[in-house]
C-alpha cells in the first residue's frame, strides 16, 4: 500500500474512534457555523486528529473545519488534501449511522485518491490509480490497535456487482423537487427504478461498489463532500460529471460551492442519463 494512502486509511480509523467516543457520549456538544449548519464535537476532533496526520506529508490541506483559505494563497496549491472530517453531520445528531470520514488527495484539480470511512457501519473505501476498494471491519474494530486493524484490512475490488434493476441513490437529508421530476424523466426512459436512500459520502460509495447505477445530485454541495466519493467511483471504472460543464468535477476552484452533478457506475453510459 503507497505511503499516502495508508497515512490517509490510518488518519480516517484514527478520526472515526473518535467520532464515535462523542457518538457514544450523552453530548454531542452541537452548535451552529455561521451558516447555520451544524457542528459537533466529533467535527472538531475528527478535524484535529486528520490534520495532525496529514501535516506530516508537507501536503497543503482544505478542511471543512479547517481556517477558511482566501483563494488567493490557495489558487498555486497545485497538490492539497480535501477533507470533511464528519460528513453528515445531521445524521449523526439524528443518531443514524450513515455518516462519513472523507479524505481525499487532489492533484490538478483531479482527484487522484480517496478514502471514505464510515465508523459506525464499519466500512471502508477507497480509490487510486490501482483500483477501487472496500472493507468491511469487524464489529470490535473500534477496540483494536492500529497497526493490528491495518493488518487485518481485506479488501474486495469494487465493483462487487450491479443490480438488474435501474437503482438511482438519493439524500436523505437533501431530496429535492428537482430529483423527484429526475427520477420521473428516469422512469419514462426505462420504466421500472428502485429508489435507495443513503446519507453522506455513502451515496457515491454505492455507485462505485455497483448497488447502484446512478447518483443525481441536483443541488449544492461543498468541495470537501464530494472530491473523496469521486476518486472512489472513479477507480471503480464510473463517472462524476458537473452538470453544467459536462466534465468531471473539479477542485480548488476559487468557489468551493459545488453545482449539479451526477455520478454513474462502470459501463454506464453518462451521456444517457442528462434528463432534466
Amino acid at each position: 500500500m503507497k505511503q499516502l494512502l495508508q497515512i490517509a486509511i490510518k488518519a480516517s480509523l484514527i478520526a472515526g474512534k473518535e467520532i464515535l467516543h462523542v457518538f457514544n457520549s450523552d453530548d454531542f456538544g452541537v452548535r451552529l457555523k455561521s451558516d447555520d449548519s451544524p457542528l459537533t464535537e466529533a467535527d472538531l476532533k475528527s478535524h484535529q486528529v486528520i490534520e495532525s496526520a496529514l501535516l506530516s506529508t508537507g501536503i497543503d490541506i482544505l478542511s471543512e473545519e479547517g481556517d477558511e483559505i482566501d483563494f488567493e494563497d490557495r489558487k498555486t496549491w497545485n497538490k492539497l488534501w480535501i477533507v470533511d472530517p464528519l460528513d453528515g453531520t445531521k445524521e449523526f445528531i439524528k443518531r443514524s449511522g450513515e455518516f462519513t470520514v472523507n479524505i481525499a488527495l487532489v492533484d490538478g484539480q483531479k482527484p487522484v485518491m480517496g478514502v471514505v470511512f464510515a465508523p459506525y457501519l464499519g466500512c471502508l473505501y477507497w480509490g487510486d490509480e490501482s483500483g477501487a476498494y472496500k472493507v468491511d471491519l469487524s464489529d470490535d474494530w473500534i477496540n483494536k490497535h492500529m497497526d493490528a486493524l491495518m493488518e487485518e484490512l481485506v479488501p474486495k475490488q469494487l465493483p462487487l456487482r450491479q443490480p438488474d434493476v435501474c437503482t438511482v441513490v438519493a439524500s436523505v437529508s437533501h431530496f429535492s423537487a428537482e430529483t423527484e421530476k429526475y427520477i420521473s424523466a428516469l422512469k419514462k426512459k426505462v420504466g421500472e427504478v428502485e429508489l435507495v436512500s443513503r446519507g453522506s459520502s455513502l451515496k457515491m460509495c454505492l455507485v462505485a461498489e455497483g448497488s447502484a447505477h446512478l447518483y443525481p445530485r441536483l443541488g449544492p454541495t461543498m468541495e470537501w463532500d464530494t472530491a473523496a466519493g469521486q476518486a472512489v467511483v472513479e477507480a471503480a471504472g464510473g463517472q462524476l460529471y458537473d452538470w453544467a460543464t459536462k466534465q468531471p468535477m473539479q477542485y480548488n476552484r476559487q468557489d468551493l460551492l459545488n453545482g449539479w452533478f451526477l455520478a454513474v457506475g462502470k459501463d454506464v453510459s453518462i451521456d444517457d442519463y442528462w434528463l432534466l
